[in-house]
């Protein structure tokens, strides 16, 4: 038998002997009940941006689904295997959330692999063709004069916010309850050496620090 990380065991005994007793009703009606989250977070695996922590969620509060680069793929009903569609279908067909929030963020892998155009990890190139579809056919995408790669990098995750929420209109259940009023979408970017939250001003189409952003 292989053994289990031990960081996880004493992460998971703290959270029994510490978390848990506060908080053991509400993993009970969430049992019983489902849950019922308002807000969708599509996020990064980036082990540095965990929107849980970051919004200081409880259970139940978040729907969450990270990939490489916090993507939205176009909608695309071709009979493939879709996890963010299939999870986008969940969260707004069954769970009716209220909110969608693209949260990107600074120094992220993916991003930095395409800007550097990266070789294959493997023979697969998954990360490669996953962050392909951010790039529309026949689009280009390059370094500015006078432009850091440092900041190229960083206006392309930025971007990839936009693409992502662009991208989310193409999915007719979204769109549809958003003409409604039944749904917002809405974009972020963490900057991980220093915590910081801005929020995109769709209208404006730029971030703008969490102070600044109106609630809904």
């Amino acid at each position: 038998m292989t053994s289990f990380p031990k960081q996880l065991i004493a992460g998971y005994q703290t959270f029994t002997s510490e978390r848990l007793p506060t908080e053991q009703s509400r993993f009970r009606e969430l049992s019983e009940k489902g849950q019922s989250p308002e807000v969708m977070v599509i996020g990064c695996c980036d082990s540095r941006v965990s929107p849980e922590v970051i919004f200081d969620a409880s259970p139940g509060e978040l729907f969450v689904v990270r990939n490489i680069a916090n993507l939205v793929p176009v909608y695309q009903p071709d009979g493939g295997a879709h996890g963010v569609s299939a999870a986008l279908e969940y969260a707004v067909q069954v769970l009716k959330v209220k909110h969608i929030v693209i949260l990107g963020h600074a120094q992220c892998g993916g991003i930095r692999a395409f800007v550097d155009n990266a070789a294959p990890l493997s023979p697969g190139d998954f990360i490669g063709r996953w962050m392909s579809m951010f790039i529309k056919p026949d689009e280009k995408v390059e370094i500015r004069n006078h432009e850091t790669i440092v900041d190229f990098a960083t206006r392309i995750e930025k971007a990839a916010v936009f693409r992502s929420l662009e991208n989310l209109m193409t999915f007719p259940f979204v769109s549809s309850k958003v003409a409604k009023g039944e749904l917002e979408l809405h974009g972020a970017y963490f900057g991980v050496a220093v915590g910081s939250l801005s929020v995109l001003d769709q209208a404006a189409k730029e971030f703008l620090p969490v102070s600044q952003a109106k609630a809904s």
